[in-house]
């Protein structure tokens, strides 16, 4: 049977390119975005090009009942087949921490947070019997299921002017571990990806501070989630951190 996979924040960016990836790989897809009309277009796009089934489900990850009502459909949709929860909505807002509104943290840890937290709670019933079913009919593999965060590398390594929304995502990598230590045994397990600067429109402020050759790409991210995907239930990662060239991940 095709394997299935949920993502938000699929209208664009790094959301976006990993249900291209995805669908590339055969995947049936939901994508899950606030804004209906991309979702849309890309939803076409994949069902042409590589003829998988794609349904959306527009939502606010600010909102709980859309949270809701994204995973609802999804389950509904492939009976209750979830093989990769793929959390990829976000938002960041810079602001050093002495004067930065609350207001913004609590928008950011909303979407960043709460929202995933909500999304794994709701979907672990499907995720947990989806890991249970047998080997992949062509590969012979036992996946398992996943959840696969992006997260940050500011999640890792602090950087000025970006504590609320590094402080999200460092609760994400923390999700991630604790769904491991709770879920991996039945084979659900969970990754962070934290990559540094990404070329997408949210990074479109650092393109007078850093060459757009030297960000990482969308691309480069969904892949690294689709390699996590293909893994087999035996093989837990739960973080994977992607930096530019020259830089360095700890400091001294």
């Amino acid at each position: 049977m095709t394997r299935t996979a949920l993502i938000t924040g699929a209208s664009r960016g790094i959301g976006a390119a990993i249900a291209c990836r995805l669908a590339a790989g055969g995947w049936d897809l939901t994508l899950a975005a606030r804004t209906p009309e991309p979702l849309t277009v890309l939803a076409d796009k994949l069902r042409a090009q590589y003829g998988v089934h794609v349904r959306t489900a527009p939502g606010d990850m600010a909102v709980e009942a859309d949270v809701h009502d994204v995973a609802r459909q999804h389950l509904t949709a492939y009976d209750g087949r979830l093989d990769a929860l793929v959390l990829s909505a976000g938002m960041g807002q810079a602001g050093a921490i002495a004067g930065f509104p609350l207001s913004r943290l609590d928008k950011q840890y909303a979407v960043n947070l709460r929202a995933p937290f909500q999304l794994v709670q709701e979907c672990l019933p499907a995720l947990r019997a989806t890991a249970a079913l047998g080997p992949d009919e062509v590969t012979g593999v036992r996946h398992g299921a996943r959840v696969v965060a992006v997260a940050s590398i500011t999640g890792m390594v602090a950087e000025p002017s970006l504590a609320a929304y590094a402080a999200t995502k460092a609760a994400l990598l923390s999700l991630c571990e604790s769904v491991n230590v709770e879920e991996s045994e039945a084979g659900v397990s969970a990754c962070a990806v934290a990559p540094g600067y990404v070329d997408t429109d949210m990074t479109s402020w650092m393109h007078d501070r850093l060459a757009r050759e030297d960000m990482i790409t969308a691309e480069d991210v969904a892949e690294m989630v689709a390699s996590v995907v293909a893994l087999s239930r035996s093989a837990v990662v739960p973080s994977i951190a992607i930096t530019r060239p020259g830089s360095r991940l700890w400091r001294a």
